[in-house]
């Protein structure tokens, strides 16, 4: 028995766990049938929130988030680059970025970024667990690579062909040679959430760590949520909990916690709350990209993480959240790609109201119903979207919202203007119209009427 330097309390040895070479892929299809939902189990087994004292964000949009749309060229590399040093600020929150290394354009894009000279996001790579890419990176000058180790009995099984004791020894043998050449690997558990966690994960961070300590380089793990599978509640059977994956790797495995990065899906929309729950329970960083753009359904939206840490740590530490919406310009504008109206943050309708009653309250007092001073912390004021159902209410405060065109007058929902234009919105709707009304429309017909008058 020894004092754990995690509670300081006197406790026995953890167990420690061999490797289970099985003859046959455990698939756990008690929890993944595949003709039917997946189920979540609970053994109530708990453990308590461990929150580290600093937690920070990294970034894939560069890796996982261009595989899912067009491929960005440099410049849109090294302007995104930018914004994510900006968004981040001074204080590194959002600490790295990773970048693939397979096309003359990423590598070019990397450099290019690197000549910015900027401490935050370091700039890092990714590569697959073989010979050859690991000869990509051995002479690119970075510091720390992440390296896929697939750890499921899916992938292990049944696209590498390969048996547990094979896949664990061709890891381990990638991994010595980053760190023969001093490049820090960043292991990247692949679907760990459908993973023997006992059986193979466990033993093979436990054969990591003893490298690791070997070399005098720390080693990452990178906890893979492929599929989306995770979940953040308490008490949830293994392998889907993330509060006992975060713990589990902690205590039977003695990772630390500025070693442990959460990398997740939005497969079952449990991206935010499986990423915040890997925060809470002992993971330093987050995985993300922005907008959430990634495979499928994509991953864990940077921006929602940059609020996520507000509200846990109660500052932005130096964060600028204005630059959430200058990236959200530059996709739509720029890249050409079309954000969903209502995502949180970014959406055009995001702090848009179309009911006359909500437009009624934002006149009273914008805090009624709005979720916090988006026009201080987005620089994005909220608005209004005229139909059928804005009433007179709605049409004041888009009159109001608009001081370019009534040069400033403040107008109040009995004015004759209003009424009238709320005649005229009602005659349209009446005649069958179904879509809003456009900015332009209606400032059309302020122009017209008042110019009559």
């Amino acid at each position: 028995m020894n004092i754990s330097k995690r509670s300081n309390l006197l406790e026995f040895e953890p167990h420690r766990y061999e490797l289970q070479d099985v003859n046959e892929p455990i698939l756990y299809r008690d929890i993944f049938p595949y003709y039917d939902v997946p189920s979540i189990p609970f053994n109530h087994r708990k453990v308590d929130m461990n929150m580290p004292e600093n937690i920070w964000i990294t970034d894939t949009t560069f890796r996982d988030g261009q595989q899912a749309r067009t491929p960005y060229t440099v410049e849109q590399i090294v302007d995104l680059f930018e914004f994510l040093h900006r968004l981040g600020g001074p204080n590194g929150i959002i600490r790295q970025s990773e970048f693939f290394v397979y096309s003359k354009k990423d590598r070019d894009a990397m450099q290019s970024c690197r000549d910015k000279g900027y401490k935050y996001p370091e700039i890092t790579t990714w590569i697959r667990a073989n010979k050859s890419d690991f000869e990509l990176i051995k002479n690119i000058g970075v510091r720390e690579s992440g390296i896929l180790v697939s750890c499921s009995d899916y992938h292990i099984f049944k696209k590498l062909k390969m048996t547990r004791r094979e896949a664990f020894d061709h890891y381990l043998a990638v991994v010595k040679d980053a760190l023969e050449t001093g490049i820090a690997p960043r292991c990247h558990l692949e679907d760990l959430t459908r993973a023997d966690f006992y059986g193979f994960v466990v033993p093979f961070v436990n054969a990591l760590m003893d490298l690791s300590e070997e070399a005098s380089i720390p080693i990452k793990f990178r906890i893979c949520d492929t599929l989306g599978f995770g979940i953040p509640y308490s008490g949830v059977t293994m392998p889907r909990s993330v509060p006992g994956i975060i713990s589990g790797l902690q205590h039977f495995s003695g990772v630390p916690s500025e070693r442990i990065e959460w990398h997740g899906h939005n497969d079952f929309y449990k991206a935010v709350a499986n990423a915040t729950a890997a925060w809470l329970y002992g993971a330093c960083a987050v995985n993300c990209s922005l907008l959430g753009i990634g495979e499928r359904t994509g991953n864990i939206p940077l921006e929602a993480m940059v609020f996520e840490y507000a509200s846990l740590k109660g500052s932005l530490d130096g964060m600028d959240p204005t630059v959430i919406t200058e990236i959200a310009h530059y996709y739509e504008n720029h890249l050409s790609y079309k954000i969903p109206s209502m995502t949180p943050f970014v959406g055009k309708y995001f702090n848009q109201t179309r009911a006359g009653i909500h437009a009624d309250g934002l006149i009273k007092d914008e805090e009624i119903y709005n979720i916090f001073d988006t026009e201080k912390i987005l620089n994005k004021k909220p608005s209004v979207i005229i139909n059928n159902v804005s009433g007179v209410a709605g049409i004041t405060y888009w009159l109001n919202n608009h001081t370019e065109l009534t040069n400033g007058k403040i107008h109040n929902k009995t004015d004759a203007i209003v009424i009238e234009m709320k005649e005229w919105i009602d005659s349209l709707y009446n005649d069958g119209r179904q879509n809003t009304m456009s900015d332009q429309e209606l400032s059309d017909f302020y122009n017209k009427k008042c110019l009559n008058e």
